[in-house]
């Protein structure tokens, strides 16, 4: 099964003190980072894969090394694939494919794109990338994206996949915090802001 999230942006934090970007209400990192891995690992096993759509983790005047965030992904269930965002360093992305390793399926955990990952679900295309796209008319294709935690674009083919994303709010099952996301859930969420679009635009 593959799963989508964006921005968990671990060690950081600024994001826990109040703030209307990102706003995390834990007492401390470790206690962020935790419900993180604890969510992740709750819904993904070893044979699924996790489209990680950007920022894995920053700490700002001290960033985390590569060892430390190579050691923090390892601690998550599945195979990855990690699409590069403003906050992930060159220099990780080769760290980290130098100490990739073979999972029990002889598929190595982690895969590394640039820009971005297309696949199919369910008769749609989702377009991954972190940043997102004003892709204009389209049909059945969403962009799946992160960067903007807790905003949203206002188009309904544009679904925020971050933890913080206000479109988790359209869920019908209360997800817990930094849970990576389901195809079907990435459904739900973009038909309902569907609904919400079309009641906006009739005013």
């Amino acid at each position: 099964m593959n799963y989508f999230i964006a921005d968990t942006h671990f060690y950081h934090y600024q994001l826990l003190e109040p703030n209307n970007f990102a706003p995390r209400h834990f007492g401390n990192v470790d206690e962020m980072n935790q419900a993180m891995i604890d969510a992740w690992n709750a819904r993904v096993d070893e044979n699924d894969r996790v489209y990680h759509l950007g920022d894995i983790s920053m700490r700002p005047q001290n960033t985390p090394t590569d060892e430390e965030t190579y050691d923090m992904l390892r601690q998550l269930n599945g195979h990855m694939t990690l699409i590069k965002g403003n906050h992930d360093y060159r220099s990780l992305f080769k760290f980290l494919d130098k100490h990739n390793e073979t999972m029990s399926d002889g598929k190595p955990r982690f895969e590394f794109e640039d820009v971005g990952s297309l696949l199919k679900f369910d008769h749609h295309q989702f377009y991954c990338t972190h940043y997102p796209m004003l892709l204009g008319k389209v049909d059945k294709i969403i962009n799946l994206h992160g960067h903007i935690h807790h905003y949203a674009v206002p188009i309904a083919e544009n679904i925020n996949v971050g933890v913080d994303a206000p479109e988790r709010d359209y869920l019908s099952e209360d997800l817990p915090w930094g849970s990576p996301l389901r195809g079907e859930e990435i459904l739900e969420m973009y038909a309902k802001k569907q609904e919400d679009m079309a009641r906006l635009n009739q005013k």
